[in-house]
């Protein structure tokens, strides 16, 4: 048996088909929390297509009773943590195997398999939890039918849920009760779920398209009913979009979804039964932000999308995990556009998802951890639920539907569903049937070049260089691409990559484009790179132009191109594509930070240009921008994202600049902040639609700005104003937009205003987990935030247990909170190395997670460099870590 620690890694490459299949899976569950009975009946048979082996079942923790082979004892064994039967019957005839096994849910701190959160049993089995269930075929490509019988005390117990639909049900004896479920679609074992406990229930029948009838609900605790309107108003959204844009329509009779506050993850999109992160499900306008509205419409749509993409068609390995949800972050995307409606909130979305893969995804593309979006290898799985298969692989498809359009895509989905349904796939096989079913389309024509985006990690660099001949009207435009190397992958070849462009005139009016030798002209054009260097030539250019490259961020690429200071102030004022208008402001905001950052001695106090700052101004004050466009537009570049630019990083040196920076433009633009306060402050009901949205996200940052300005001149006006916002709003958007300015500004009305916020809200998990997050991400003045991380580890309401409240104290501080966490004294790095210790003996996926806060620290200077290192060897040096954490230390220190 292998210890936690000396497990070996798993390859791509050595994927065989199961030897056995499961046809149908009878379980029996008798839940009690310290003892719970579980036996497992199944139908099982040889696969005729793989030579004859005994049958391996994998287990975890788990206290094995019985063993049955057609009704009779058997011989088996026990090989590690599989149980081993290699006298089974020959032949092509089923096998009735059956299993009876306990677990004990209230120890499993892991919250993998079958735990207990607050009275209620729930599971989590994605990846790799059904083992700690029973024993098990555990992998995606054996998919059974299911019948689930649950039987519990029914006064603790009175809701019992499983998948599928509901045939039967009722009392037992000495105060006892069953439930029996039937899900009539074959599954893999980690779309199992079962949840029993003291839950309400918010209800709505529904009509399909196809005149189908369905039964949604959202079950909760009791008391927090009323905080399930916007979920359950989101499922329908998302049931209506999928009909609508990709003909999906619901399968089962009911949809169910379950909120739990002991979850690791964000949800599980087990089939019928979605268990959900309380996070993502609760929401009212007193207790959550319009961010959390947006991430409950975001994520129920996600889950609800997997219904067809992850589980009618799901993964043949865990390598191609990025199938199912690379697609469906994609159009979960989608399904947040379109439901934001307008063109510029369709813009705001997009910005905000690339900012999530530029300040997260393309650091972990770079660093250790860096792997392709279909991985060669891991050592624990749970490791590669990374933004890489997801967010990276959602661009992937994002780039196949651009390259084949809209109907293209919807054609190819099709053609998807009618070749896989009922199937475990592989990554090849959707962009096969993307590609096949558009013939003539570049992605056809380029489709195994295509696939490195696959294969092959890092982020590629896309140079650009311009040039005009006056003359002759044309201008060349040149592009050429590398990719660095990345942990096993040393030489890179091409990728295909769609580079979307237009040309902008002097005075920022769009210029006609006309390829050379063409006749057609288009105001944008798709170039498709596939070499290393290609050169586009475009004819009737009257005057020297203003190039747009990469519009909407049509691959996820860096783009390397020296455009002037005139030419980003052009684009920034005029460019018509939302996406690169924003991004001109971006490349203006880091060209100056950098040079900032590179400058020696003190920090400067006016490091933004004249120009630039006006240049803002205009935005800020521009009669028909969207406020939530503006305000993405004002947000200077995260801390994070300038350290990606520098080879080598001094994490105090960027937060000065940074702070700086963001100072200048508080004390210049005073006016236009008041202005925008005034402008935008909403006084009519609360709707967290992106208009309204919109406004109160700039007038949060407004009152931040004015704040930080009063800071310096030591006015009192503004903090009061935010003080009286605090306490008078009727949101919680615009209450804790109030309160983070005062506490990011320093300001001295801050504790008060903690303490009230903790007195008002400390019977509401969610929003305290804000209070706890709000100080540990607080702008660090001196090194305080470490020693008030400290404090609050000891407070009542903190439990390390608890995922949601773990990341809302120590993640936010030693992930989120740079200028803090990197500290001369290396204390910060202590602090990690303790915690990623404790989590570890706690819960091994939480302490892993946390365990990337310092993947990039050999980029760091001196004293960081050494004292980071030092601190990870700490985590390494422990003799029983976790595969979870030893995996994520031991490629970060490249052992």
């Amino acid at each position: 048996m292998l210890r936690e620690g000396q497990a070996s890694a798993i390859y791509r490459a050595d994927y065989q088909a199961p030897a056995w299949l499961i046809e149908t899976v009878d379980l029996t569950f008798d839940l009690d929390p310290a003892k719970t009975r579980v036996l497992n009946k199944m139908r099982i048979r040889r696969n005729p297509g793989v030579p004859a082996q005994a049958l391996r079942l994998d287990g975890d923790e788990l206290n094995l009773a019985r063993v049955m082979v057609n009704g009779g004892g058997t011989s088996f064994k026990m090989d590690g943590s599989q149980l081993v039967l290699e006298n089974l019957p020959e032949g092509s005839d089923p096998v009735e195997l059956e299993i009876f096994t306990t677990c004990a849910p209230a120890k499993n701190t892991k919250l993998m398999g079958l735990y207990v959160s607050e009275g209620t049993f729930f599971t989590q089995c994605e990846a790799e939890g059904f083992r700690r269930i029973t024993y098990f075929l555990d992998r995606p490509d054996v998919m059974a039918l299911y019948t689930v019988t649950l039987r519990a005390n029914r006064h603790d117990y009175p809701v019992l849920l499983s998948n599928g639909n509901l045939v039967d049900a009722g009392p037992l004896d000495d105060g006892r009760h069953f439930a029996k479920w039937v899900d009539p679609h074959k599954k893999p074992c980690y779309l199992f779920a079962l949840v029993a406990g003291q839950l309400v229930a918010r209800e709505q029948k529904i009509k399909s398209r196809a005149g189908r009838e369905h039964l949604l609900q959202v079950f909760v605790r009791p008391g927090d009913l009323e905080k399930t309107e916007h979920a359950m108003n989101a499922l329908m959204h998302s049931v209506a979009w999928d009909e609508a844009r990709f003909g999906l329509s619901l399968d089962l009779d009911r949809f169910m979804i379950v909120a739990t506050s002991d979850f690791n993850m964000g949800a599980m999109e087990n089939k019928g039964l979605n268990i959900f992160n309380t996070k993502y499900v609760l929401a009212s306008q007193s207790t959550a932000t319009d961010v959390d509205f947006a991430n409950v419409e975001s994520v129920v749509g996600h889950e609800y999308f997997h219904n067809w993409t992850g589980n009618r068609i799901t993964c043949r390995d865990w390598f191609q995990l990025s199938l199912k949800e690379g697609l469906t972050v994609f159009r979960d995307q989608e399904f947040s556009m379109d439901m934001a409606g307008t063109p510029s909130a369709r813009a705001v979305k997009r910005i905000e998802d690339v900012r999530v893969l530029r300040t997260v995804q393309f650091p972990e593309d770079a660093g250790p951890m860096a792997h392709p979006v279909r991985p060669d290898s891991y050592i624990e799985i749970n490791n590669f639920y990374t933004v890489t298969i997801y967010e990276k692989g959602s661009e992937v498809v994002r780039m196949q539907h651009n390259l084949v359009g809209r109907d293209g895509f919807a054609q190819g989905m099709k053609l998807y569903f009618e070749r896989h349904d009922g199937q475990a796939v592989t990554c090849d096989d959707f962009v096969q049937a993307i590609a096949d079913a558009n013939p003539s389309s570049a992605l056809a024509q380029h489709l195994e070049q295509f696939k490195r985006w696959y294969s092959q990690s890092g982020t590629p660099v896309v140079h650009a260089r311009g040039q005009y001949d006056a003359t002759a009207q044309t201008y060349a435009l040149t592009l050429s691409q590398s990719c660095a190397a990345t942990p096993g992958q040393a030489d890179k070849l091409p990728f295909v990559i769609p580079v979307e462009i237009g040309l902008l005139g002097q005075d920022g009016s769009a210029l006609p484009l006309q390829l050379q030798g063409t006749d057609a002209t288009a105001a944008s054009q798709t170039l498709v790179l596939t070499e290393a260097t290609q050169t586009w030539v475009f004819s009737g250019v009257v005057q020297a132009p203003v190039p747009s490259l990469l519009r909407g961020f049509s691959a996820p690429v860096v783009l390397d191109y020296d455009g002037s200071d005139a030419e980003l102030l052009t684009q920034l004022a005029h460019d018509s594509d939302a996406f690169n208008r924003w991004e001109a402001g971006q490349r203006l905001a880091l060209r100056y930070a950098l040079q900032a950052v590179r400058a020696d001695g003190a920090v400067a106090a006016d490091i933004l240009p004249g120009d630039f700052v006006a240049a803002l101004r205009d935005v800020l004050r521009h009669p028909t921008l969207d406020a939530a466009y503006k305000d993405l537009v004002l947000t200077l570049p995260a801390e994070s994202y300038i350290a990606e630019q520098l080879d080598v990083v001094d994490p105090q040196r960027i937060h000065a600049v940074r702070e700086s920076m963001r100072q200048q433009l508080a004390e210049a633009l005073q006016a236009d902040w008041a202005w925008a306060f005034d402008t935008y402050s909403a006084t009519g009901a609360y709707q967290p639609d992106p208009i309204s949205s919109g406004r109160r996200a700039l007038t949060g940052s407004a009152l931040l700005m004015l704040c930080l300005a009063a800071r310096t001149s030591g006015d009192t006006v503004w903090p009061g104003k935010a003080y009286q916002r605090f306490k008078d709003a009727g949101n919680m958007t615009d209450r804790f937009n109030a309160l983070s300015a005062l506490v990011h500004s320093g300001a001295e009305l801050a504790k008060p205003a903690l303490e009230r916020f903790h007195a008002l809200f400390k019977s509401e998990p969610l929003v305290i987990d804000k209070w706890f997050s709000l100080q540990a991400s607080n702008c660090d003045r001196g090194g305080q935030v470490l020693p008030a991380v400290k404090q609050l580890m000891k407070h009542a309401d903190f439990s390390l247990k608890n995922p949601n409240r773990a990341r809302s104290l120590i993640f936010s501080y030693c992930s989120a909170n740079p200028g803090a966490f990197h500290r001369t004294d290396a204390a910060g790095y202590v602090f990690w190395s303790e915690r990623v210790l404790e989590l570890d003996a706690i819960n091994p996926q939480v302490a892993a997670r946390l365990a990337r806060a310092l993947d990039r620290w050999s980029k760091l200077a001196e004293p960081y460099r050494t004292a980071a290192r030092e601190a990870i060897a700490r985590v390494a040096a422990k003799p029983d870590l976790s595969n979870d954490v030893r995996e994520v230390v031991t490629r970060a220190l490249g052992d």
